[in-house]
């Protein structure tokens, strides 16, 4: 899949593509696996999308995705970072899949608002039978409890 490989361009919808010049990489070295190769090897990957400067959305999706990603952004950006594998091309494409479904998220619609309805009649006695049935039980122990006291 080409949107998989690092330093393309990024289908997030099939109506949102990011351009690959949106994106800012930085690279350091990872902890982990790796033996003597985690010491010398920059295999932990950091992706960076200014969601607010971005001119690849549209302002609506922006605003969307803004507000709520707002607990993540810094100065406008939103960052995700990989570093399970030991190599920084699968880490890049760990990193490049994290975005892409952290933006899915952001920018799927939001959900209907719930329809208030009214409890049927039925569920009404239901509800009330069996709170009778409970106080019962629960007066019944009480007597008991008396019973025994006196």
């Amino acid at each position: 899949m080409a949107s998989d490989l690092p330093g393309n361009d990024l289908r997030v919808t099939p109506a949102v593509l990011i351009p690959a010049a949106e994106l800012r990489w930085r690279f350091s070295r990872s902890s982990g696996p790796g033996g003597q190769n985690v010491n010398t090897t920059d295999s932990r990957v950091e992706l960076v999308f200014d969601l607010g400067a971005s001119a690849s959305l549209p302002a609506v999706l922006q605003a969307r995705a803004l507000r709520r990603l707002e607990g993540r952004l810094v100065e406008g950006a939103v960052a995700v970072a990989a570093s399970e594998h030991r190599s920084q091309w699968q880490n890049r494409v760990a990193a490049q899949r994290r975005l892409v479904a952290l933006l899915q998220e952001a920018l799927r619609p939001p959900p209907l608002p719930r329809r208030a309805t009214r409890p049927s009649r039925g569920s009404v006695e239901r509800r009330l039978t069996a709170k009778k049935q409970r106080g019962a039980i629960k007066a019944r122990r009480a007597q008991r409890g008396r019973g025994g006291e006196e």
